[in-house]
């Protein structure tokens, strides 16, 4: 038998979070706090939140909380202090985080990433479909038809432009005193400027004396490549503080050999031999392949330049007559192929190709296809830029890469013992 009243279900016990959320802001509210505004609850707890997010990430990444006693500690890495930056959140606005350093600089924050500017937003998601290549117009579509979001063209575009200031400092901030090596190599770009036309920009990789790969910049080429350029590149990377390069390798460019010698006298150029030896391919039959592997070997392994001289000669001899161009595509990049092979196989095997930055260009090229063509110089390099920016997310293909380079880092040590820096400053 029912009663005419009505039965309420009992409430819910809140949760801590709702008790503490209630709690915070009944505190804001007797303080005559705003919940919003420049110094409001919302935007003081996102500072708070962020900088103890980050705190975290630090004592994970040194394995000790601040102020741990550790033993044998001395010589260890442990926090440095903090740097401000300014990051923007699209329900607070602007807020100004301390992200904490640690003294080997090794720590690479996940909650605010390196460079990164705002919180997960429509901005993060339109400069990370920019970098796959997509042109504003299906930023705009894939907004509408994914989240159900108006997204104009117009918008996407200043989004995209926001990060040019960014791409700016970086593309003109510090470099090391001393790399191991520089890998220069170009991307062909489609780039409207009155009409379609291909426009080569050129990428740099350097590799610190710790094994740390860096891309330490990318350049908009003239119409043709020339010493002048080349001088402005080389010279850009030594006013940014690179005094000294062990080698600099690349594929044939044009004029940049002379440019080395004048900017860093002790560097040395040297062509990717793994480019020389599949040019080598493509000039003969496929017949041929397995005897001319065969009998190329010599040149590329051979103990000295003398040696490696002989083989060639001997390699003339047997392919000369039918593959003539070979020989002289060997010949003409003599100078640039030998220079390693005065060195010891650990350094010889990292300085071989240029698969460093080729691998870089797989993915420069991969966004330059989905878009086609640019409509400017400058978004051609807003794209290529957010395609590095993006790169190596997990920090794991950094990490393979120093292991590879370890050995033959050991080898430079010696090698280049009165060029290498002091101890204080690495």
């Amino acid at each position: 038998m029912t009663t005419g009243a009505s039965t309420k279900k009992s409430a819910a016990p809140a949760s801590a979070q709702e008790r503490l959320a209630a709690a915070m802001v009944a505190q804001a509210q007797e303080q005559g706090l705003a919940l919003t505004g420049p110094d409001g609850l919302l935007k003081q707890l996102t500072k708070t939140v962020l900088e103890a997010a980050l705190g975290a990430e630090m004592t994970e990444h040194l394995g000790h909380a601040k102020h741990a006693d550790q033993p044998g500690r001395e010589g260890a890495n442990v926090r440095n202090g903090t740097r401000t930056k300014t990051v923007i959140s699209d329900a607070v606005g602007p807020v100004q985080v301390a992200v904490p350093r640690d003294r080997e600089g090794t720590f690479e924050p996940v909650i605010v990433r390196k460079r990164q500017r705002r919180l997960g937003s429509v901005d993060e998601i339109a400069l990370s479909l920019y970098a796959k290549g997509l042109t504003t117009g299906e930023i705009s579509a894939h907004f509408a038809e994914i989240y159900g979001a108006s997204v104009s063209k117009e918008t996407v575009s200043r989004i995209t432009d926001s990060v040019v200031a960014e791409m700016q400092e970086w593309q003109s901030r510090p470099l090391d005193e001393c790399y191991a090596a520089v890998f220069i190599d170009a991307v062909i770009v489609k780039v409207r400027d009155g009409q379609v036309a291909n426009r080569a920009f050129y990428a740099a990789i350097g590799v610190t004396l710790e094994g740390r790969k860096d891309v330490l910049g990318i350049w908009a080429g003239p119409g043709g490549e020339g010493a002048k350029f080349w001088l402005q590149v080389l010279q850009d990377l030594r006013n940014r503080g690179m005094k000294d390069v062990f080698f600099v390798v690349c594929d044939g460019l044009k004029g940049l050999p002379d440019v080395v010698a004048e900017v860093w006298p002790q560097a040395r150029v040297q062509t990717c031999v793994i480019h020389l030896i599949r040019n080598s391919f493509r000039i003969a039959s496929r017949r041929d392949w397995d005897a001319l592997k065969k009998d190329l070997k010599p040149v590329y392994t051979a103990a000295t330049a003398t040696a490696a001289a002989v083989a060639l000669d001997d390699l003339e001899e047997t392919w000369g007559g039918r593959y003539s161009a070979m020989i002289r595509l060997w010949r003409s990049a003599w100078e640039e192929f030998t220079p390693f092979l005065d060195y010891d196989p650990e350094i010889r095997r990292v300085l071989c190709s240029t698969n460093a930055i080729e691998s870089l260009n797989a993915r420069y090229r991969k966004a330059v296809r989905a878009r086609g063509h640019f409509p400017t110089e400058q978004a051609a390099l807003k794209c290529l830029y957010l395609v590095t920016r993006s790169l190596d997310p997990t920090g794991k293909g950094q990490a393979r890469w120093t292991m590879r380079w370890k050995p033959a880092l050991n080898a430079f040590s010696n090698t280049f013992s009165d060029r290498w820096p002091s101890a204080e400053k690495y």
